[in-house]
């Protein structure tokens, strides 16, 4: 076994599959240079936006005010320290800034003892902080205390959560003080408009309320408590209601695990002076009624008119609908056709929703992202992008909304365009690093292929040119698998820093003599319900499998590809999939790359839901245990024999170490090559530049002896 440590990294020479030009068109840190743009926001009252920039692994907010919207930059961190920065918060008024520095925002489940990541592997305990940050950058931005989920009043009034309570303090970061008692664990703070009330979530593991404080010297309220998991509160205009959603709460019949049945919600509003609520809209007791697992769920918003926006699935598809404040009123929907919404932002009015969309003239555009706009009350939506860009995350401003675009070649950037779909434009200082080689990448093009059961599978194909030239060398073939699974690769870079890093290796790939193909399976999102939910997926019987080998079969056949050099790579769900090749195809998958995946379902499902119960009805538990541990890599190792490389950082949130301690140790039993990278203190998406540094050269080197050396 190989294992792999960073001066063998650093100091190896990088062998290239065989089939590639002579000479590296551009280097692999020259390809990880492209500077990633996140958490854009808007300040609820004024025309000012801010987000976070990230080069090389050094992390910064930046802010830009209109109408000239020029950014500058309001911070000064100078290290890849992996200390993510997150929940950007403006005031309403847009004159204070707070941001989180810290953690592990993604994670699955809360770290042992409340740890905190420390990937730099630093002397000192890192802690999750609330920052304070001048928008017109005259004064440098400070720690103001510990804590998370930053919500803010005109007033400069601070509210966060430390430790599943509700705290407040100055922002000097005095007077730091618990705000209230509540034995629920708390969260999702929201000031009414006002300032002088605050709604939050009480979880109280089996059920939860929606909960206001409105002063020390009154007592807690509670908004039409019941037995269900109330979520999402969302205040009015007026601040004399809250709207919110509602699930039953955990309990009833042991729920079946391999067969998916209905989660049924509703939307309910209260009075906040009484607390009586109503229920003004509930979801058909189906599938496509289920309470939809998208990004940010309800995407709950109150409109204009007193009228509430919201996304369900209802159609199969995730869409936007409108419903009056009235008991059990009919929803009407707003964005009908055959694609899924996904980012949303009201407009300053609340009149009209913007939103990203897979959907547009060109049959291309469901594997992009463009943006709309459509009136809650009437009328169709209006397209404010589109062409072979991708758009996503809107931030509205007054007659304008900023977002974030990329296409094939130039990385995420901030840009603004009106809400007339005119006035597109680019915001200064945003050029990538010198030697970042996006003007060399190739554009990926989109294939479909058949799995063997028939369903449609969408993949993105990056190969040079000279590949498919007349007389040149046939070149190795590569599979990459997402993670998640509900995720998208699409005809350009990702709008999450996980997936730019994947589009970025795919493209080195492509530039150094590799074929890829990147593959859409079932699970993901971007094509339907019925696609993101399919029978038999996952710890079901992993039917997702058959698309994998599908695109394998369809790269064999490509045009200038080596059928006999077929490699695979993927991280987290994708690693999962990668060694599910290798086991059960290496006849076909010849070497492979595995960050972080999931081996064995049958452990990962008992370590999640914990003991069973001490109670007479078990359900199908027994049953299903036995159908994931055979849906696994696991269980065929009897049939692996390509070689492999796992990838892992010991502090994963999200898919247990010794999920790859169990696969390497059964494969070193078998005797199947078996190489690996460990690195201390990173989590599961690596905090650091440096360690994807270290991983992707530990991954080309050996993707480039192992299927360089079969001619």
């Amino acid at each position: 076994m190989k294992v792999w440590g960073s001066m063998a990294v650093m100091t190896a020479t990088w062998a290239i599959a065989a089939g590639a030009t002579a000479a590296a068109p551009f280097t692999l840190e020259h390809a990880l240079s492209y500077p990633f743009v996140d958490h854009l926001v808007a300040a609820p009252h004024v025309d000012r936006i801010a987000w976070v920039r990230t080069v090389r692994g050094v992390r910064n907010v930046w802010v830009a005010d209109g109408p000239g919207l020029t950014p500058r930059q309001v911070t000064q961190f100078k290290a890849d320290d992996g200390q993510e920065l997150t929940g950007l918060t403006f005031s309403p008024d847009g004159r204070t800034l707070v941001f989180v520095r810290g953690g592990d925002h993604d994670a699955n489940w809360p770290a042992k003892d409340n740890l905190q990541p420390n990937p730099d592997s630093s002397l000192d305990e890192p802690k999750v902080t609330l920052w304070l940050a001048d928008p017109t950058g005259a004064k440098p931005a400070a720690a103001i205390t510990e804590g998370d989920e930053p919500a803010l009043t005109d007033t400069g009034t601070l509210a966060y959560v430390k430790a599943g309570q509700v705290w407040t303090t100055k922002l000097d970061g005095t007077g730091a003080h618990k705000l209230f008692f509540d034995r629920g664990k708390d969260g999702e703070l929201a000031w009414s408009p006002d300032g002088r009330r605050l709604v939050f979530v009480s979880n109280r593991e089996d059920h939860a309320f929606i909960g206001v404080y409105a002063g020390a010297d009154r007592p807690l309220s509670w908004m039409a408590p019941s037995s269900s998991r109330d979520d999402a509160p969302v205040w009015s205009p007026d601040g004399a209601r809250i709207a919110f959603t509602r699930q039953p709460g955990v309990g009833g019949a042991p729920e079946p695990r391999l067969a998916d049945i209905p989660h049924p919600w509703s939307i309910w509003t209260t009075d906040v002076a009484t607390g009586a609520g109503r229920r003004v809209w509930s979801s058909d007791k189906t599938l496509h009624g289920s309470y939809p697992r998208v990004e940010n769920e309800a995407n709950l918003h109150w409109a204009r008119g007193g009228a509430l926006l919201f996304l369900s699935t209802a159609d199969n598809w995730p869409h936007l609908y409108t419903v009056a404040d009235q008991p059990d009123a009919a929803a009407r929907l707003l964005t009908p056709g055959a694609f899924m919404v996904e980012h949303l932002a009201m407009s300053r009015d609340d009149a009209s929703v913007i939103y990203s969309a897979n959907t547009g003239p060109s049959s291309e555009d469901d594997d992009r992202r463009h943006l709309f706009a459509v009136s809650v009350e009437a009328g169709a939506p209006v397209e404010l992008t589109g062409g072979e860009t991708l758009e996503w995350a809107p931030a509205a401003l007054g007659t304008r909304v900023a977002f974030l675009g990329a296409d094939a070649r130039n990385p995420p950037a901030v840009q603004v365009v009106d809400l007339s779909a005119q006035g597109r434009r680019l915001l200064d200082g945003q050029a990538p690093p010198a030697g970042f080689p996006g003007a060399q990448f190739v554009v990926p093009k989109k294939v479909t292929f058949r799995a063997p059961d028939g369903l449609v599978i969408h993949g993105q194909l990056f190969q040079a040119p000279q590949s498919t030239q007349n007389g040149a060398a046939r070149t190795p073939g590569l599979i990459f698998v997402h993670g998640g699974p509900p995720r998208q690769m699409m005809l350009g870079w990702s709008y999450t820093d996980y997936y730019t890093h994947a589009y970025a290796m795919n493209q080195y790939y492509a530039a150094h003599g590799y074929t890829v193909l990147s593959v859409n399976y079932r699970l993901g999102i971007g094509y339907g319900y019925d696609f993101q939910n399919p029978a038999s997926g996952g710890p079901k019987g992993s039917s997702e499998y058959q698309d994998v080998l599908a695109a394998g079969k369809y790269l064999q056949g490509a045009a200038g590809v080596d059928p006999a050099r077929i490699g695979i790579w993927g991280g987290s769900y994708g690693g999962l999939l990668t060694a599910l090749a290798l086991a059960r195809n290496s006849d076909l998958f010849k070497a492979g790359v595995d960050f972080h995946g999931v081996h064995d379902w049958s452990r990962v499902e008992a370590e999640r839901e914990g003991p069973p119960l001490m109670r007479f009805e078990q359900g199908d538990r027994a049953q299903a245990a036995d159908v994931a541990f055979h849906a696994s890599p696991s269980s065929e190792v009897s049939t692996w024999t390509s070689p492999v490389l796992l990838i892992q950082g010991d502090d994963d949130r999200n898919v247990r170490f010794n999920e790859t301690i169990d696969l390497e140790n059964r494969l070193t039993a078998k005797g199947v090559s078996v190489e690996e990278l460990v690195i201390p203190n990173e989590i599961h998406g690596f905090l650091r530049w440096s360690s994807w540094l270290e991983a992707d050269q530990a991954a080309t080197d050996f993707l480039g002896r192992k299927l360089g050396a079969a001619q």
